[in-house]
């Protein structure tokens, strides 16, 4: 995971040098430039993360590991960066989803306060099955596991929101 990480990094990096080189290159610079983006995560790829992270902190939070929680927020949304650049549009959806839908998660996690985050994370499973729907993958339905995703993570471990490093 980490290696796809820097691989994402490395290729965005060199896709925003070349954009610059792209207004005016020529079709074998381009082709290269065309491969390098092709080859980055679209949007599926991300959203399998965003889910795993997103089951991981019911559980980060309903056992008082807030850290855990808002760690999880914060690296769900970025795995959504490489389709700002591969699929922009949905990758819009994302952002305002993220800033406004699920908002009141993160408020939640910051003020440690249980019921209010139980009921935003139920209100979110909504809405992201909404636009699931919305855009053509209804038969795609967020639930609440029984389990956390990663099976090897200490959610019992006692945290505030604010040990997240910057």
């Amino acid at each position: 995971m980490l290696n796809m990480k820097k691989s994402i990094v490395v290729l965005g990096t060199l896709l925003a040098l070349g954009s610059s080189v792209a207004m005016g290159a020529d079709p074998e610079t381009q082709a290269q430039l065309d491969a390098l983006k092709a080859a980055i995560p679209k949007f599926a790829i991300p959203m399998r993360e965003v889910g795993d992270r997103f089951q991981n902190m019911y559980f980060a939070a309903n056992n008082g590991n807030w850290a855990l929680a808002a760690y999880m927020s914060k690296y769900m949304n970025n795995a959504m960066n490489p389709a700002a650049l591969t699929k922009a549009a949905e990758y819009k959806v994302w952002k305002g989803f993220y800033e406004t839908n699920f908002a009141s998660v993160n408020k939640a996690i910051q003020a440690k306060d249980l019921p209010a985050f139980n009921a935003a994370y139920t209100a979110v499973i909504a809405d992201c099955n909404s636009c699931h729907k919305a855009m053509d993958y209804g038969f795609i339905q967020v639930v609440k596991q029984p389990a956390p995703s990663d099976q090897g993570i200490d959610y019992k471990l006692k945290s505030e929101p604010g040990d997240v490093p910057k």
